[in-house]
């Protein structure tokens, strides 16, 4: 029970700090055929329009935004310097079906398509919360003609 307790809690820390530290990058300007909420930083791989987010994937977004943006980018857009973006064909659910995203979580993933290296399990979600995070990104992909 503390172990869960102290992996809760530092996931809140390290939420918080990705959330600060995202607040103070530099922004640029909004590429055609980007929503005006959709952030651009000089890190982003893809241009996306941002749809509305309703439902589990609300839950979703939050818990992607805290944990996996540091890598994947704000809404899934990549990290030129950290992980590629899921907002991306090569992640559409004929190629990486939901199934792919819970494993990759749990049990971290060795790279193949990308040249970030191998990505560690996460830690501290369950498997309704990353069935969460799926909704948010397919909502994403959904809006972006991946789906």
């Amino acid at each position: 029970m503390n172990q869960k307790v102290l992996l809760i809690g530092a996931g809140a820390i390290a939420a918080a700090t990705v959330f600060i530290l995202r607040q103070s990058e530099p922004r640029q300007s909004i590429p055609q055929g980007i929503d005006q909420a959709t952030p651009v930083t000089d890190s982003a791989m893809v241009a996306i329009t941002m749809p509305e987010i309703s439902g589990n994937a609300v839950i979703g977004q939050n818990i992607f935004e805290g944990i996996c943006a540091a890598c994947h980018g704000v809404q899934g857009i990549g990290n030129a310097e950290a992980g590629p973006p899921l907002i991306h064909k090569i992640y559409e659910p004929s190629h990486h079906g939901d199934e792919s995203f819970q494993r990759a979580v749990e049990n971290g993933v060795t790279s193949h398509h990308w040249q970030f290296g191998n990505m560690p399990p996460v830690q501290g979600l369950t498997r309704g919360d990353v069935a969460m995070v799926i909704d948010y990104i397919r909502a994403i992909q959904r809006a972006n003609g991946i789906i």
